[in-house]
């Protein structure tokens, strides 16, 4: 994949997949903590830690070196 079609995707990713992201995470967070059943703290907090990693590590090789620049440019 391109650096800019990389780019473009981090920008994506960033832009729309992330709030829908959010979204789903508050969701399932508060389908937890409704009903009868509370789930007990320490499994609370493992669901936010999951949820709260987990969306960067199947994404990383997006991400990785956007900052840096483009190598494909040239350097004339």
């Amino acid at each position: 994949m391109t650096y800019k079609a990389r780019k473009r995707l981090a920008l994506f990713v960033l832009v729309v997949g992330l709030p829908i992201y959010i979204i789903v995470a508050a969701t399932i967070m508060s389908g937890m903590m409704t009903g009868n059943i509370r789930f007990p703290l320490a499994v609370e907090f493992m669901v936010y830690l999951a949820l709260g990693i987990g969306w960067a590590f199947p994404l990383k090789w997006v991400f990785k070196g956007i900052g840096q620049p483009d190598p494909d440019q040239n350097s004339s």
